[in-house]
């Protein structure tokens, strides 16, 4: 199970939202390229970065930072969403040197193109399913659609996607404990690995997944606690691993 430090992208900064909310927002850093090479030094084996401002705007706008975020980490793979909304956003960050490139709202909103990213960039998207009380979110987490979060995952399971990041908005950036038990459900219910988010606060929470990683848990995205230090990185794999073994 990999634990993947976060780096949440707002004015070209680094910061952390509380459940989402852009106007709740912690800034841990002005140089988000230093950060990046921060969890690289400290053993992380990937790296989840997401463009806040883009995932309100509907179209990438730290692609830039990204992208020498990228050129910094060229040995770590390194997963991208926030904005992504058709093939072009896609092909512009393979290009830049991304490995996986994350797609939310559309999944909900135009779920064929799913179907078509994942034949056209096999191996390479991850779907994102941002959830409150069971219900997919769109639009940064502004908006709760009606689909069902395994409903959906199970729908689409079979276009080739990567994984699911599953994320649980009630509990993101709050350090309250991640959802294991609603983590484990979706992982149950699909064949396709799951990277669980939301909520990290400390061993306690890595010990809890690395139990049930074998049901399809392919990972933890954490980004506060290490922030914070409530967790630390090289401690929180070596469980990982651990549990593995």
């Amino acid at each position: 199970m990999l634990i993947i430090p976060a780096i949440d992208l707002k004015g070209g900064r680094c910061v952390r939202l509380r459940q989402g909310r852009m106007d709740d927002e912690t800034v841990y850093s002005d140089d988000p390229v230093a950060t990046a090479r921060r969890w690289v030094e400290e053993g992380a084996r990937r790296l989840h970065i997401v463009d806040l401002d883009g995932a309100m705007k509907g179209q990438p706008v730290n692609a830039d930072v990204i992208g020498r975020m990228v050129a910094a980490c060229p040995d770590l793979p390194i997963q991208v969403g926030g904005g992504v909304r058709d093939d072009d956003d896609v092909q512009a960050y393979l290009d830049a040197g991304v490995s996986y490139v994350i797609v939310g709202s559309k999944a909900v909103t135009a779920p064929h193109m799913i179907a078509d990213l994942c034949v056209e960039y096999p191996g390479r998207i991850i779907v994102a399913l941002d959830a409150r009380d069971g219900r997919v979110a769109v639009d940064g987490w502004s908006k709760l659609s009606q689909h069902d979060v395994i409903d959906l995952a199970q729908r689409l399971q079979d276009d080739g996607v990567e994984a699911f990041l599953y994320t649980d908005i009630g509990r993101d950036g709050m350090m309250s404990g991640v959802n294991v038990e609603a983590t484990v459900r979706l992982a149950r219910a699909i064949s396709v690995p799951v990277i669980a988010s939301g909520g990290v606060r400390d061993m306690d929470d890595i010990r809890a997944l690395g139990e049930v990683a074998e049901e399809g848990v392919l990972g933890v995205v954490t980004g506060r606690a290490l922030y914070e230090g409530t967790l630390d990185l090289g401690e929180a794999q070596r469980a990982a691993d651990a549990a593995a073994s």
